[in-house]
């Protein structure tokens, strides 16, 4: 499949590896891959801040990767998320939901199932839009279409499906 992606796709998902790798995480995530495509300027056309949607990314992460759904979620039964990530930082330190698992990488860095399925989707979408080739355009369209952290940062920074089709479309 990877050879049906352009330069700038390519380019992202190398890039991800390096996101994980500088983070020391074990395996590529799906933010990871928005950290790439972020660092490559493939949302710039559409006005993102890129430091405010890593800050975003940060804060999730911060949170065990919770996201605001589950927080609402979690509300609703009456379970404080903001106060759980406080204790768990008091017995353990700032950003223990956030630390990367530790152990030894061997090889190459793999790609988690969603980051996957996110790679996967970017062909089912370049196909349904009757595309030869896999673009960043499609990973950031995949990204969007999936629940998760990555999608609702972008939406909370006005990057929706429709925006980032009509707003990137080549």
């Amino acid at each position: 499949m990877f050879e049906r992606f352009t330069r700038d796709a390519r380019s992202a998902v190398t890039g991800a590896t390096g996101e994980a790798q500088r983070a020391g995480a074990a395996t590529v995530t799906e933010e990871h891959l928005l950290l790439a495509l972020l660092a490559q300027g493939a949302l710039d056309p559409l006005g993102v801040d890129r430091d405010a949607v890593a800050a975003d990314l940060a804060a999730a992460r911060r949170r065990g990767g919770m996201s605001r759904a589950d927080e609402k979620a979690l509300s609703d039964l009456g379970i404080d998320l903001t106060e759980i990530v406080s204790r768990i930082e008091e017995t353990h330190g700032e950003g223990a939901l956030s630390a990367p698992a530790s152990g030894r990488r061997t090889g190459r860095t793999r790609f988690t199932p969603g980051a996957k399925k996110v790679l996967e989707q970017s062909l089912r979408i370049a196909l349904g839009r009757k595309d030869r080739h896999i673009s960043s355009l499609h990973l950031i369209l995949s990204l969007l279409s999936r629940p998760g952290t990555p999608a609702e940062v972008l939406t909370d920074h006005g990057v929706t499906y429709a925006a980032a089709e009509s707003g990137l479309a080549a």
